[in-house]
């Protein structure tokens, strides 16, 4: 019997100043995203959010909290994931890098379509977060 586990994500919804930067996907599924990406072998998932942050935006993140796990099997159209996600901050201009087109920032009311993946949702419980300061279940 082949054992077949969730794979492992990290993303990062980067602050800088009061808007947050999201990624346009250079690879299916298209759309925006959250800054992530897959835990290598070896690696933490706190580093591995912070390395993707850094291929994806070109911006050094300093992680400030873990905003919650997300897992539905649904989440990402080509295979189960499971992603840590966290909110950081850095400085500076994104810079789209590695597997991502274009990086940008944006706000609450301009955000992009589509959103790849659940990350709408995951918007969704951020900006809830720092409107109340309680973190999704």
């Amino acid at each position: 019997m082949t054992q077949r586990n969730p794979f492992p994500t990290a993303d990062v919804i980067i602050e800088v100043r009061y808007r947050i930067v999201l990624v346009r996907r250079k690879n299916p599924p298209a759309g925006w995203a959250i800054p992530g990406g897959f835990v290598e072998a070896g690696e933490s998932v706190e580093t591995a959010a912070v390395r993707e942050a850094l291929e994806e935006t070109g911006l050094a993140v300093e992680l400030t909290l873990l905003l919650g796990v997300y897992s539905d099997p649904s989440r990402d159209p080509r295979f189960h994931t499971i992603s840590t996600v966290y909110i950081g901050r850095a400085e500076g201009v994104p810079l789209g890098g590695d597997d991502a087109a274009e990086a940008r920032l944006f706000g609450e009311e301009d955000l992009p379509s589509p959103i790849a993946f659940d990350h709408a949702k995951i918007l969704a419980d951020y900006f809830a977060y720092k409107k109340t300061g309680k973190r999704p279940m």
